[in-house]
């Protein structure tokens, strides 16, 4: 009672928007409530701050919206702002306030506006961004440096009938308000116009029109020759495995058969994967271990095409803020049965009998890594006052929801796993004693398909189907790159495969986090201690889920392509 109970509070705060956002209808001369989020430097996406830390135009007192999940872990922190408007009534040059700045204060705008801070407000569930300031510099002799503040803005809503479609703010006819050489405390009105505008776009396209007016450079597009590049190269990859891998298999299984039939002496002439054939099903050292792994490997598959899968259907609106992010909490949360489940299965037809050790390996595998992570990132936006911190209200709630649902959902899938567990299917027999290994000959292969490419911004990716497809490629790159390697390592005597199978393609992860440092100092303009410990420590998550999910289908496949292979081999 106490997991459903917890689940369906996760459920209403994830998925269920706050009832003053969405789908508004509004008369003419009805309020509409403009809040304001957060600032930021424009290259530091993940560095952002309270719209209010900045010495602007503020109520006496500030009141909240109140947020969902997803919202709160975006770092989004809206509240109500001081300017009126109302829906279809045109607006013009109408004060906001009258601000008394000190030199300080001053000074804090200007280091902003030097460090290119953007501000976003939110309107009907529209984000509405533009920079603090203006900056410039020219020439080399003699040099200038201007800086300005836009102390006007001009908001441009589009509307069509009775719903508002898409909103920008506009600085075009507006000269800034001069901070150079300021040295003393200085009073200066703040002033907006609104405007409206009649559209075409309906209400259900009003996410394309936000996608085609982004604030920020957009970098989502479909690159249609990478895609038919990356297919060709799938079915090379198919092709090598199944039609000359299975013809030298196919040659193999003749000729040991044929050896089987014609002398008494088994061991007689035998090389190559046959002769291991009494050990290629020895397990392996730290089998809890590789279960678990198998386990939370399975669990962010499930969790990754769910998440694609549900926005494909239009389950949830991409386009709300932080609805990636509830989804991906809730999911985690479900699937923790997932990881339990295969993890104790296998374990116990693995032989093993300490299970209750295997759960609590399995339900911290990604937890503890990820918690160490979180605790050092949060910890350093809360010491710079970042909205990325979170609330201890919300940090209550996650660890409740991992204590009353997560971690019960991993205990109940690790019995159900272990009560319907059958002795491990092994072609053959396992002697006693294990075969020596001969040298090996040194061979590395390296297999670089999947770039890293994640674009850390704060534009909403929209090409779930093409992700999709990309998603499917990996991982089936992922499998016949795992059974080629499985093949060659047995053909050398070599039955270590069980961990090396995991290695060979969830080794891709060390790859993405090298080619994340690549894009940090090469592709991106980030700075500062807040954004690099940001971008690093979830980098490094990111590439350790992706060795779990890797190294999980690489094992699945590489343990069908063994067992197939000696199931087809006649032995006594």
């Amino acid at each position: 009672m106490y997991v459903l109970h917890s689940l369906a509070v996760l459920c209403v705060w994830t998925m269920v928007p706050s009832p003053i956002t969405g789908d508004n209808r509004y008369k003419q001369g009805d309020a509409v409530m403009l809040y304001v989020n957060k600032v930021g430097p424009y290259h530091n996406p993940q560095e952002t701050y309270h719209y209010y830390q900045l010495p602007v135009c503020a109520p006496s007192q500030i009141r909240h919206k109140s947020l969902t999940l997803g919202e709160v872990l975006d770092g989004d922190r809206m509240a109500e702002s001081m300017y009126k408007i109302a829906f279809r009534v045109n607006m013009e040059r109408e004060p906001l306030c009258e601000l008394k700045l000190s030199v300080s204060q001053v000074e804090e705008l200007r280091q902003a506006i030097e460090e290119l801070y953007y501000f976003e407000f939110v309107l009907d569930d529209i984000p509405i961004r533009g920079f603090v300031g203006y900056m410039e510099e020219s020439g080399f002799l003699p040099h200038t440096h201007k800086i300005g503040l836009w102390a006007h803005l001009d908001f441009n809503i589009e509307y069509k009938e009775d719903r508002i479609i898409f909103a920008n703010v506009s600085v075009r006819d507006v000269k800034p308000f001069s901070l150079d050489d300021v040295r003393e405390p200085l009073s200066l009105t703040h002033t907006y116009s609104v405007r409206w505008f009649p559209t075409s776009v309906t209400y259900e396209r009003r996410g394309d029109r936000l996608r085609d007016s982004s604030f920020f450079p957009k970098s989502l597009e479909i690159h249609w020759l990478s895609i038919i590049n990356s297919m060709v190269l799938v079915f090379l990859l198919l092709g090598f495995v199944v039609i000359i891998l299975m013809r030298v298999l196919k040659s193999d299984l003749a000729r040991y058969n044929l050896d089987e039939e014609g002398t008494d002496d088994m061991e007689q002439g035998d090389n190559g994967w046959k002769i291991i054939h009494t050990d290629v099903f020895r397990f392996p050292p730290y089998r809890s271990l590789l279960c678990a792994v198998l386990g939370v490997g399975s669990q962010f598959l499930a969790l990754g095409t769910g998440i694609i899968v549900m926005v494909l259907l239009g389950m949830f609106n991409v386009h709300r803020h932080g609805a990636i992010n509830s989804a991906a909490i809730l999911l985690y949360a479900l699937t923790c049965c997932i990881s339990g489940y295969v993890s104790s299965n296998f374990y116990r037809q693995m032989g093993g009998d300490r299970w209750v050790w295997n759960i609590v390996l399995t339900t911290s595998l990604f937890s503890a890594p990820f918690f160490l992570t979180w605790s050092v990132v949060n910890s350093v936006h809360w010491a710079n006052g970042s909205t990325q911190a979170l609330p201890a209200t919300t940090i209550l709630l996650l660890l409740t929801v991992w204590l009353l649902v997560g971690f019960p959902l991993t205990v109940i899938g690790g019995i159900f796993g272990k009560n319907s567990a059958v002795n491990f299917e092994a072609p053959c027999r396992t002697k006693n004693i294990a075969r020596e290994i001969p040298s090996q000959p040194c061979a590395i292969s390296v297999e670089l398909y999947y770039i890293f490419a994640t674009v850390w911004g704060r534009e909403q990716y929209t090409l779930y189907g093409i992700l999709f497809i990309v998603f499917a490629i990996l991982l089936s790159v992922g499998a016949c790159i795992s059974v080629a390697l499985t093949y060659f390592q047995l053909s050398g005597e070599d039955y270590r495969w069980w961990w090396r199978s995991i290695m060979s393609t969830g080794s891709t992860g060390a790859f993405i986090f090298l080619y994340s440092v690549f894009y940090y100092w090469r592709r991106s303009n980030m700075s500062g201690a807040v954004q690099t410990v940001e971008f690093f420590g979830y980098s490094f998550l990111t590439a350790y889920v992706f060795f779990l999910m890797l190294g999980t289908v690489s094992f699945t496949a590489s343990l069908r392509f063994i067992r197939y292979i000696y199931v087809n081999l006649k032995m006594d």
